[in-house]
C-alpha cells in the first residue's frame, strides 16, 4: 500500500504534457480482438486498469509488447472466450470484450465486472443490446454466458446513452450481417476515438459523437495503428488544479474542443483560459467566484468525472455554489474528506451546499474512487500544511504518475510506502 505526502500552499506553474485518454485505450485495445494480426496502439498510458485490460487479452491468447507508452497486441492465437472471474472483478471495463468476443468467436463468458464502487452501474443495458444483435444470453451461478450462430443488424435503442453499452454494441455490429442503428447513443470524444480506430480496420460506421450511429457490418477486418486520443478528464483536472493554487501553466497535448462545458464552468469560477490547437494556457485568480449550480450530464454537459474536482474547487470559492450528482448516486464520499480539511458542506441527498472558505488545511485523507483521489491531491496541494492521502491505487487506475505531473508543475508531492499495521 502507498500513500502521496503534500505539502501545500504553493501555486503550481510550467509545462505539462497530458496523457492518452483511458477511457479511449480501454475500448480500442478490446476491439483488437475483433480480426487476427499484430495492432500498435501508441499513447497508451501506464495505468492499473490498462494492465488489467492487457492480463485479460493474454488470459484470451494474445501476446502483448509494451514499449514505453506503445502496446503491441498481437491477437493471432486467441481462442479462449471465458474472462477469469479474478480478472474481471478488477475493472469495470473488462465488460467491453464482450461484443468484440461475440462477433469473432460468436459466444463468451464473463461474470460481474468490478471497478469504483460509486453507485449502481447494471451490465443489463449491455446485454439488452447484444441481445438484440442476436446473442443468446443465459446467467447461471454468477456467469453470464453469451452465443450466437449469427450477429444479425438491427435497431438498438438504449434505454441511457451508456459509454460502454453504445462501445459494446458498435464493436459486436460491425462484423454483424446487414446495418446496425444505435440510437440514444452516447456522444462522448472517446467514441468517435473508437469510431475512427474501428473504421481503419475496414469497419463502415459513422455518426459517433451524435445520438444516432449508424454501422453497415462488413465481413473482414485488418490490424492497424492508431494513437490514443489526449485524456479531457486528466486535462480538466490539472486545469483545475492550477485554479484551486492560484497557479499558471501550459498543458500541452490536449483537444479544448472535448473540454467545452468544463471550461466554460472554471471560466466562470474566474479562471483565465486561452485555448489554441493542442494546447491550454490557465490562469488562476486570487480568489474564486462560487457558482450558482453545477449539474453533472452526459456528454456535452458537465462530466460526472469531474464531479470531486469541481468540488474541491467550489470549496475555496468566495460565496456559496451548489452541485448537483446526476449520474451516480454513490459518489459523494469524497464530501466527509474534504470536510476534514476544513470545506464548509452539507449534502442533501445527491446535491451538495459549498460555502467557500479561504482556506483548506492538511491532514490524513483517503481516496474513496478515482477521480476522488485526484481531487484529494489537488485539495492537498492548494491546503496550508501537510496532507497525507492514502488509497493511492485508486488513483494510479486512471492517472499515470499523478504525484511526477505535479511535481513537474512546481508541487510538493511525494509518493511513500504505507506501513504495515
Amino acid at each position: 500500500m502507498e500513500h502521496f505526502v503534500i505539502k501545500g500552499g504553493k501555486p503550481l506553474s510550467g509545462s505539462v504534457r497530458v496523457q492518452g485518454a483511458k477511457n479511449a485505450a480501454l475500448p480500442i485495445l478490446a476491439a483488437t480482438v475483433l480480426t487476427e494480426g499484430v495492432h500498435e496502439i501508441s499513447d497508451v498510458p501506464d495505468l492499473t486498469d490498462i494492465a488489467a485490460m492487457c492480463s485479460i487479452l493474454e488470459a484470451l491468447g494474445a501476446k502483448i509488447k509494451r514499449t514505453g507508452t506503445t502496446i503491441q497486441v498481437d491477437t493471432y492465437s486467441i481462442q479462449n472466450t471465458h474472462i477469469p472471474d479474478e480478472l474481471m472483478s478488477q475493472m469495470r471495463s473488462s465488460i467491453f470484450l464482450m461484443g468484440p468476443l461475440l462477433a469473432r468467436l460468436q459466444q463468451v463468458s464473463v461474470t460481474r465486472p468490478g471497478g469504483c464502487a460509486i453507485g449502481s452501474r447494471p451490465i443489463d443495458i449491455h446485454l439488452k443490446g447484444l441481445a438484440r444483435l442476436g446473442a443468446t444470453i443465459i446467467e447461471d451461478d454468477g456467469v453470464i454466458h453469451c452465443s450466437t450462430s449469427q450477429l444479425t443488424g438491427t435497431e438498438v435503442q438504449l434505454d441511457f446513452p451508456s459509454v460502454g453499452a453504445t462501445e459494446n454494441v458498435m464493436m459486436a455490429a460491425v462484423l454483424a450481417e446487414g446495418q446496425t442503428i444505435i440510437t440514444n447513443a452516447a456522444r462522448e470524444p472517446e467514441i468517435i476515438d473508437l469510431q475512427n480506430f474501428l473504421n481503419k480496420m475496414g469497419a463502415k460506421i459513422q455518426g459517433a459523437g451524435s445520438s444516432v450511429i449508424l454501422i453497415k457490418g462488413v465481413k473482414k477486418l485488418k490490424p492497424v495503428s492508431h494513437q490514443i486520443i489526449p485524456d479531457r478528464i486528466v486535462a480538466g483536472t490539472l486545469v483545475a488544479a492550477v485554479g484551486a493554487t492560484a497557479g499558471e501553466a501550459i498543458l500541452e497535448h490536449v483537444i479544448p474542443e472535448h473540454l467545452s462545458s468544463v471550461l466554460g464552468h472554471l471560466k466562470r469560477t474566474g479562471l483565465q483560459i486561452e485555448a489554441e490547437p493542442g494546447r491550454l494556457w490557465v490562469r488562476g485568480p486570487a480568489r474564486l467566484k462560487a457558482l450558482e449550480h453545477v449539474m453533472t450530464e452526459p456528454y456535452p454537459g458537465f462530466p460526472t468525472d469531474m464531479q470531486p474536482q469541481m468540488l474541491t474547487l467550489l470549496s475555496l470559492a468566495e460565496g456559496t455554489s451548489r452541485l448537483t450528482e446526476k449520474i451516480f448516486e454513490s459518489r459523494l464520499k469524497h464530501v466527509r474528506e474534504l470536510v476534514r480539511m476544513g470545506a464548509d458542506l452539507q449534502v442533501n441527498s445527491h446535491m451538495v451546499i459549498i460555502h467557500g472558505v479561504s482556506k483548506l488545511s492538511g491532514t490524513h485523507v483517503s481516496a474513496t474512487d478515482l477521480r476522488a483521489g485526484a481531487a484529494l491531491a489537488m485539495a492537498g496541494l492548494a491546503a496550508e500544511g501537510t496532507t497525507i492521502l492514502s488509497g493511492v491505487k485508486h488513483i494510479d487506475r486512471g492517472y499515470a504518475q499523478l504525484e511526477k505531473v505535479f511535481r513537474q508543475l512546481g508541487g510538493e508531492i511525494s509518493r511513500k510506502e504505507t506501513d504495515s499495521p
